[in-house]
């Protein structure tokens, strides 16, 4: 490989994965597997061109350029065949508070919004934060892979009066990139019933083949009248501290309401550090991303060898389509979730307890698979001192 994915010592840099373990509930040495960046440093020519922008020595108010904007356009016309307009870009500092951004914009105090769990929990904080009904429609869990249950999600939607629906594309926790068919399902079913979708595809870069990661609202011209789509570098290229995401919204009156909601935050301008590393990302870090794939996908398939070789089969794992995040089924382990999750913490190691995404997670943990694959296998070991 021509770049170095080297795992770096990220203690003492105020990390919110190493640095917080004993605000959490976690001992200080604690081996930490949970929030979901990398353990490497970002390209090369990233820091170069932050280092420029550095090096400058002036950090005021800032904003998007042309040059901005066709670095973002040529990543999704390329990579997804999605091609976005320069009007329908908006930016904000990260796609959770777009998700809020996209809850106020378009719902009132009490009105449903419908999630498919078990799905990233700001998902539901998001809904639930902001005075919404919370309104469920629950993966169906077959032969080691999550489905749609589209028949149950019309039936919610239409018994609950739902018209805003969060979607996860590709799907964090359970993995799995959603296929074109399904997902033209899903469209039909909002379409049908009226209902906005906003589709948070930040993982889009990490779908391993021969999967395809579809952009929802490039389904028809239809579909992306009812769509936001939320994107960032973030997950890619690990960005997330810099705070920057692009979001496309291609309906006027849905980009009205919610450029209204994010302006009633009193975000005003980006990041422009952030700005600078997203446009290197785009258009300098397309090999360091591929190099990054492959040594990440080897992460990912030593893993599930290797926890089902040594599980002595209390624990199950498919290799995800999307994500550089394991999904580790433990319902064969004989324990309740809350013993799960006691004798994992007893055992020293900081994951993420599938319950928090959902109660259909219980019994499942999340584990990142973007960092040393020495540092994995100690993780995973660990793991299987807490069986019984």
């Amino acid at each position: 490989m021509a770049y170095d994915f080297s795992r770096v010592d990220r203690h003492s840099t105020d990390c919110l994965k190493f640095d917080f373990a004993r605000e959490r509930g976690h001992r200080d040495d604690c081996l930490s597997y949970w929030v979901a960046d990398m353990d490497f440093k970002t390209a090369p020519e990233i820091l170069s061109a932050l280092h420029r922008r550095i090096d400058h020595g002036i950090f005021g108010y800032t904003n998007i350029k042309s040059h901005y904007f066709d670095a973002v356009h040529s990543w999704y016309s390329e990579r997804f065949g999605y091609s976005v307009s320069r009007e329908w870009l908006v930016e904000t500092p990260g796609v959770v508070f777009a998700l809020n951004c996209a809850v106020n914009a378009f719902t009132e105090p009490g009105d449903a919004v419908i999630i498919q769990t078990p799905v990233y929990y700001p998902f539901s904080n998001s809904i639930r934060n902001t005075g919404r009904r919370l309104v469920t429609s629950p993966l169906i869990w077959r032969d080691g892979r999550y489905e749609m249950d589209f028949d149950g999600f019309e039936e919610k939607i239409r018994t609950e009066g739902v018209r805003l629906f969060l979607l996860c594309n590709p799907h964090n926790p359970g993995g799995r990139s959603w296929t074109r068919a399904e997902l033209e399902r899903t469209a039909e079913i909002c379409l049908r019933n009226n209902v906005i979708v906003v589709s948070d595809e930040i993982h889009s870069d990490f779908v391993w083949k021969p999967n395809v990661h579809t952009v929802f609202a490039s389904l028809s011209p239809e579909v992306e009248k009812i769509t936001v789509t939320c994107t960032s570098p973030s997950k890619s290229f690990n960005l997330a501290g810099l705070q920057v995401s692009n979001i496309f919204i291609a309906d006027r009156e849905l980009r009205r309401k919610f450029k209204a909601a994010r302006d009633r935050t009193g975000y005003d301008e980006p990041s422009v550090l952030g700005l600078t590393a997203c446009e290197a990302a785009y258009t300098e870090g397309g090999k360091w991303l591929s190099e990054a794939k492959a040594f990440i996908e080897g992460n990912l398939e030593r893993a599930v060898d290797y926890i089902n070789d040594n599980s002595a089969g209390a624990m199950e794992c498919r290799k995800v389509e999307a994500t550089y995040l394991l999904w580790i089924d433990c319902h064969q382990s004989g324990l309740t979730d809350a013993e799960l999750n006691r004798r994992i913490l007893d055992a020293n190691l900081w994951l993420d307890a599938g319950n928090i995404f959902g109660p259909e997670g219980e019994l499942f943990q999340r584990i990142n698979a973007a960092t040393s694959w020495d540092y994995l296998e100690q993780g995973l070991s660990l793991l299987f001192s807490a069986l019984p």
